[in-house]
């Protein structure tokens, strides 16, 4: 399995790229989501990947961020009928954070305004994901609306890794102010965590 490349940007256009790893020009379908976030050609790159096997080929798909690739994969790998180049429009037509608010709320028109995707695959999307993207969705959704400051994005991104562990989000909101009252304004996303997981047990 490829998990990523990095070498040099050789050649970038909105839909693919080549990466030359020691001489080695590595061909990867990006969302257009990666492409906005590429350095120039000639550059350094790093680049996430995930390698589709097909009878008649071998395709590499490339990522800017976790996020887009853990997607990505998601799409695939759980929803019936969305193959790669599907979720490649769906990346390309909405950013991670957008989405997974939109499958929390059930908002299929939102959904089914991404290109190649229409209402029966938005209501598939929502039912077959809902449980997976569930409650920390609708937080990050709300929270990146909200436009948070550098310690406050810290505080949400611990209280959505408390979301997805099952807490509510009173719960995990209350915990975590009251772990950062105890650890100061500079304690890190884990060890905020940490301690809430503590008083937790």
């Amino acid at each position: 399995m490829i998990t990523f490349l990095q070498g040099k940007l050789v050649e970038s256009i909105p839909t693919h790229v080549v990466v030359d790893v020691h001489g080695v020009g590595y061909e990867a379908l990006i969302p257009v989501s990666s492409y906005n976030k590429l350095p120039s050609p000639g550059h350094e790159v790093k680049l996430l990947t995930q390698l589709i096997i097909r009878e008649d080929a071998h395709i590499l798909y490339g990522f800017m961020s976790v996020e887009e690739r853990d997607l990505f994969r998601l799409l695939i790998n759980t929803v019936g009928g969305i193959g790669p180049k599907t979720a490649l429009n769906i990346l390309s037509g909405v950013n991670p954070a957008a989405f997974r608010g939109a499958v929390a709320s059930g908002d299929v028109k939102a959904l089914s305004q991404i290109s190649g995707v229409g209402k029966k695959t938005a209501e598939r999307i929502v039912v077959e994901l809902r449980d997976k993207i569930g409650v920390a969705g609708a937080w990050e959704s709300s929270s990146a609306a909200r436009g948070l400051s550098k310690e406050d994005q810290r505080l949400n991104d611990a209280v959505l890794a408390l979301l997805a562990l099952g807490f509510k989000p009173a719960e995990a909101q209350d915990t975590v102010r009251a772990a950062q009252a105890v650890l100061g304004t500079q304690a890190t996303i884990e060890e905020l965590v940490r301690a809430c997981l503590k008083k937790g047990n």
